[in-house]
């Protein structure tokens, strides 16, 4: 009889996947408990770490063309689809869901990332614009990115809700360090596989497993971290408080943030564009002009 092979996810940092420094892994289970695999323990130096992959990276991924952004972004979406029978099985097993619901799930994740895709280069005509002033200049405001974003992704919604709260980040031209799903990890350290074979250049996202309330609040403190999502406090036990703490900590460094839901919501419903403009700055440009 042929054993099964027993796995340890490890962490994506900078395009590759280290262990934690730190050693530690701890035992994922699926919705039954039945142990799955080990994953990684991020510490507060992978998180450092991961930063400072971010910040590397985001000079040449804001710099591309929003068009290119799009193409890398549609590229994860067609890789994902490829494989679409191994990530309905991991939802199945971190979710619990039968398989009908999970193929939906991935089916609606694939078509979340081709949804936001298509914004990649239209986010500059619709936020952007010209502005009316007295005298001979003229005066233009187009939406910048923000810079690196720490991503607490939901805890219940392992994978449409991580795949909602990261990709709006990345294809408006900010880079991410993502905290997985404490208890479902498994759809992102597969998630964090489709990304390094989908044309995403290293350190643009980085994906760390381990506990939000411990990576959480050193993030959101982060003096190079410029933005925080705060998505994975919902469904957290005192996660009204983290998020209050975290929010305290972010204004420690003037990070911009988007607050918690009350509770996780329904990933499955229209986003809009606020997840994408939460983490846009707007630059405006004033130039003369002849008379």
């Amino acid at each position: 009889m042929r054993l099964d092979v027993r796995k340890t996810y490890k962490l994506y940092v900078g395009g590759a996947f280290p262990r934690s420094e730190s050693g530690h892994t701890y035992a994922v289970t699926d919705a039954e408990g039945t142990f799955v695999a080990n994953a990684a323990l991020a510490s507060r130096k992978d998180a450092r770490d991961a930063v400072t992959a971010a910040r590397a990276a985001f000079g040449g991924w804001s710099t591309r063309t929003a068009y290119n952004r799009g193409q890398v972004v549609y590229r994860i979406a067609e890789v994902l689809e490829a494989r679409r029978a191994q990530f309905v099985a991991a939802v199945v097993a971190a979710e619990g869901l039968d398989d009908a619901a999970a193929q939906a799930v991935v089916d609606a994740s694939v078509d979340r990332l081709v949804w936001y895709a298509g914004w990649a280069d239209k986010l500059a005509q619709v936020l952007g614009n010209a502005n009316p002033v007295a005298g001979p200049f003229l005066n233009v405001s187009t939406p910048e990115p923000t810079g690196v974003v720490a991503v607490l992704a939901p805890q219940a919604s392992s994978l449409l809700g991580l795949v909602s709260t990261l990709a709006p980040v990345i294809v408006s031209g900010n880079t991410a360090v993502v905290v997985s799903s404490y208890a479902r990890p498994v759809p992102a350290v597969e998630l964090a596989e489709v990304l390094a074979t989908s044309d995403v250049p290293g350190g643009v996202v980085n994906i760390l497993t381990g506990d939000t309330t411990t990576l959480g609040p050193w993030l959101a403190a982060h003096r190079d971290v410029d933005a925080v999502d705060l998505a994975g406090c919902a469904g957290l036990e005192g996660g009204a408080d983290l998020a209050r703490d975290l929010e305290a900590a972010a204004a420690e460094n003037l990070a911009r943030v988007r607050r918690a839901p009350a509770a996780e919501p329904d990933w499955t419903a229209d986003p809009g564009l606020a997840a994408m403009t939460a983490f846009l700055e707007t630059k405006t440009v004033w130039h003369p002009r002849g008379v």
